[in-house]
């Protein structure tokens, strides 16, 4: 198990030279959306060791300097199991995630944080374990988007997950490449398990481990891991002899394994946890943070959905052993954590309720009043500070999301991978069209058909959001794309319905998305049984309207903004 080989190529440098590398990002300024402080109050013995004639370590502050201190010597930018989750798929308004806005955010703090490294563990580059030959092109551009998003936010490491080798090590080693990241994994044969950073005078020592097991019990092709803890002692080890004094773990593995490693290598500041595999696109809840012994262990929610930020105050000089105290900021977690639950909830409420006629002024308006309570009481546990002497750390978690703003070279790499994928799919799949219905099934014949009987429900149709489906990824250039036409047109995959090319009378969310195909009915509009009149609201929620598309969907309310005179009403 080498800590100085490569997952995918040659060995490379496990050592760089002081500061890392800026990314030339250009982005707006944002601010925190949701903020968890952890303050230490008091400090740990030894690290205040007499300095003697000696100057401070650069970036360590006086023992005797009080926490208003704001400048972190390190700031970690923590992230988890990413899975190729570049934006959410903007169904409804301010969903979470989009790696142009966690840009944006990093750029914007820039400043305050001059001295920061971005971590992650977990799967980065890709949504799923095995990539379908239907989808290799777009799934390898995705990667590879995702790859120079990771080096535009100053990725330094992460620990890779199964998905990461989903085409190949070569591929792997191609992405790193391309991110201009270490994939550490130590206890793998050949594999790097160890970079030192230097980051504000202070060497930072960045050990990984992972256990790329998928749901079956097979790894990747090749790949042969070995124990983890015995990795991760030894990669601690091999940091400390090339000077570091700040010891960050990247662990890919099932969470009650990964959390063996803290009570087992007790040596470590940060711990930051990552699924060893991932599947399918729904979106985890937080995990609050948790201290094991003096280790800060952080997961943060999947596809980024939210950053954590670890900001680390060395102080005191270059004597004893190095520990950052905390005094409870960490068993505040679950609280705030609660409070951004039921206040994302109220938003989505409240967001999915604009232009809805049906809701009452004063139950928005009640509920705008609820919103702004929460808000008011988290911000109060936020607020609480404590003075401290000696190291410290501070704990935040930040939701990724629009208000964050989008750093425009990052938004322009994510367009420019839309209009590729675009482009090519319109061409690759140009022959693609649907199968046949069975005999004596029916086919659909699209909303043109439809409206010959069906005039007055047409105009009820053409009056809603439906109507209007296929344009809104025509603006973005994502008509083509794989990810998101199925639910932008009617009968997508489906015996005599469309598909990716072929849908030009079935674009947008017809008549028969809902009641079902109509080739027979249109045939013999008197006889029964051959059209679904009244389709049940639940029927939609199985299709489109799930997590992580839409959040808190009612199907029943929801229907009654489709349905108007002749049509339901």
């Amino acid at each position: 198990m080498s800590s100085g080989g490569d997952l995918a190529g040659p060995p490379g440098r496990v050592c760089y030279s002081a500061g890392m590398k800026r990314s030339l990002l250009r982005g707006v300024r944002g601010g925190y959306a949701f903020f968890i402080p952890v303050l230490a109050i008091a400090a740990a013995a030894g690290v205040a060791a007499c300095q003697g004639c000696k100057p401070p370590a650069p970036g360590a502050v006086s023992a005797d300097a009080e926490v208003e201190a704001k400048t972190p010597t390190v700031r970690l930018y923590v992230l988890s199991t990413v899975a190729g989750a570049l934006e959410p798929c903007g169904c409804t308004k301010d969903q979470l995630g989009g790696i142009d806005h966690l840009a944006a955010l990093i750029e914007g703090q820039r400043d305050e944080a001059p001295g920061h490294l971005v971590v992650g563990a977990g799967p980065l580059l890709f949504a799923e374990p095995e990539v379908k030959p239907e989808r290799s092109s777009q799934d390898a551009w995705k990667a590879e988007a995702m790859a120079s998003a990771a080096r535009e936010i100053g990725l330094a490491a992460w620990a890779p997950g199964e998905n990461d080798w989903a085409l190949g090590a070569e591929a792997l080693g191609k992405y790193k490449e391309q991110a201009g990241a270490a994939p550490l994994a130590g206890n793998i044969e050949g594999a790097q398990g160890v970079v030192v950073r230097e980051v504000s005078g202070v060497k930072v020592g960045l050990i990984g481990v992972s256990d790329p097991k998928g749901r079956a019990g097979t790894y990747p092709a090749g790949i042969k891991p070995g124990p983890a803890i015995d990795a991760m002692k030894a990669g601690v080890e091999e940091a400390k002899k090339q000077g570091a004094k700040v010891l960050v773990g990247l662990a890919a593995l099932p969470r009650g394994e990964a959390l063996r490693l803290a009570d087992n290598v007790p040596e470590l500041h940060v711990l930051v946890l990552g699924k060893p595999s991932e599947r399918g696109d729904v979106n985890d809840g937080a995990k609050p943070p948790v201290l094991i012994g003096s280790t800060l262990v952080v997961e943060t929610p999947n596809h980024l959905q939210a950053v954590a930020v670890v900001d680390l105050f060395v102080r005191g000089g270059e004597g004893g052993k190095l520990v950052f105290a905390d005094a409870g900021g960490v068993a505040k977690a679950e609280e705030l954590i609660s409070l951004s639950a039921r206040i994302r909830e109220l938003e989505i409420r409240i967001n999915s309720w604009e232009g809805d006629k049906t809701v009452a002024a004063k139950d928005v308006a009640d509920r705008k009043a609820d919103l702004e309570k929460l808000r008011a009481e988290k911000a109060k546990i936020e607020a609480e500070e404590a003075k401290v002497t000696g190291s410290f750390f501070r704990y935040s978690a930040v939701e990724v999301r629009e208000k964050l703003g989008a750093d425009k070279d990052v938004a322009g790499q994510l367009m420019a991978y839309y209009k590729r994928v675009n482009a090519h799919n319109k061409e690759a799949f140009a022959d693609r069209v649907p199968a046949p219905p069975a005999k004596g099934e029916a086919g659909y014949i699209g909303i043109d058909a439809c409206t010959n009987c069906h005039d007055e429900e047409r105009k009820v149709f053409d009056a809603t959001a439906h109507a209007h489906a296929y344009a809104t990824l025509q603006e973005d250039f994502k008509e083509y794309n794989l990810d998101c036409v199925s639910c932008h047109v009617t009968g997508y995959g489906k015996p005599g319905g469309s598909t990716v090319t072929h849908n030009a009378a079935l674009q947008n969310v017809q008549c028969e998305e809902c009641h079902g195909p109509g080739s027979l009915h249109a045939k013999d509009p008197e006889k029964k049984g051959l059209i679904t009149l009244a389709p049940p609201p639940e029927s939609c929620v199985s299709q489109c309207h799930h997590p992580p598309h839409v959040e808190g969907f009612d199907p029943v309310a929801k229907m009654q903004l489709v349905l108007g005179p002749g049509h339901g009403k």
